[in-house]
């Protein structure tokens, strides 16, 4: 009888024992969020983006001028550095203490081990070139689609535009004429992105989703505004898939410093390539002329096949080692 009597009860504490045993998943449990979490990552979102994209480019304009072409282009980089500082780093510390005090928590402040980090690394070295192989079929059909569509052919000359505009300011901010003058793209572009984006969207956003939503998809949440926050129009689909995993990463090391560091591997390896071959693109969107789709779909599916099996290995490390 008083089981029968009990049960309306935990039927109506259903919910909030659901959210309290995803809580205690994410390590959330001895936090009390002293506003909504979901509320909390909108701001961060909204708030870093208006700051780093709006008041950034404003006070640019104020320094420099309406013609950024002419100006300084190590004074750009310098005030690049400066605004992911300013804009994203410091707001993603300062939101984390105010909205849940741990701030050491929420950005997920721990030492991995090495071979956690050598693990995802390997994932990074098949993400990469499956996600160029992505890029030149989605070339590839583009390309036939906007010839055979009039109104995909003027959407598609509008992207070119806006793609365009992105390859220019990548262009300014890695064509280097000296040593240092590399060390410091490498610095602006690697570097400081992957310790001040990771900080944000991994640590903070993330986080804050996951008091809500389960894990996966508070990594997709963050990977996707992730995506949008780049403005790239080709790379949008690689872009999230680059921030997705770095989610992954985020949650199964519980450290900011293991997609901090496969972030600055991407990145990096992106202005060695440039060095060497001249391809501003983090990831070459452009098409081949010896492409061949039916091969190109072949590569594609084994390096799809072989991340998976990267991720399944993933997994595994960190189930043994709960055990242990």
């Amino acid at each position: 009888m008083d089981e029968l009597n009990n049960k309306p009860q935990i039927d109506e504490k259903a919910q909030d024992t659901s959210e309290l045993e995803q809580n205690n998943k994410s390590g959330n449990n001895n936090i009390k969020p002293k506003i909504n979490p979901i509320t909390a990552a909108f701001i961060g979102l909204f708030g870093g983006f208006f700051l780093y994209q709006f008041v950034g480019g404003v006070l640019t304009l104020l320094i420099f001028g309406f013609d950024l072409m002419k100006a300084p282009v190590n004074s750009l980089r310098l005030m690049t550095v400066a605004g992911e500082i300013l804009f994203i780093l410091l707001p993603a510390l300062i939101f984390s203490k105010i909205f849940y005090e741990d701030v050491g928590h929420i950005i997920r402040f721990k030492y991995p081990k090495i071979e956690e980090i050598f693990l995802f690394i390997i994932g990074i070295a098949v993400l990469t070139p499956l996600l160029q192989y992505y890029l030149s079929i989605q070339s590839y059909l583009l390309n036939e689609w906007s010839t055979s569509s009039s109104l995909f052919h003027s959407i598609r000359s509008y992207l070119d535009k806006l793609n365009d505009m992105v390859d220019q300011t990548y262009s300014n901010l890695l064509s280097t004429k000296s040593i240092l003058e590399g060390l410091l793209v490498i610095i602006v572009v690697s570097i400081v992105p992957a310790i001040c984006e990771e900080v944000m969207f991994r640590g903070f956003i993330q986080k804050s989703f996951e008091f809500k939503f389960k894990p996966i998809w508070a990594a997709v949440i963050t990977a996707i505004f992730f995506g949008l926050y780049h403005f790239n129009p080709y790379g949008l689909i690689p872009l999230i898939a680059l921030g997705l995993y770095f989610g992954y990463a985020a949650y199964m090391s519980n450290s900011i410093f293991v997609p901090m560091s496969l972030h600055f591997i991407n990145n990096f390896m992106a202005v060695i390539f440039y060095f060497i071959f001249g391809n501003d693109d983090v990831i070459n969107s452009s098409i081949n002329k010896n492409f061949n789709l039916s091969s190109s779909l072949m590569i594609f599916a084994g390096l799809l096949i072989l991340f998976f099996g990267v991720i399944f290995f993933i997994k595994r490390y960190y189930v043994q080692t709960k055990k242990l």
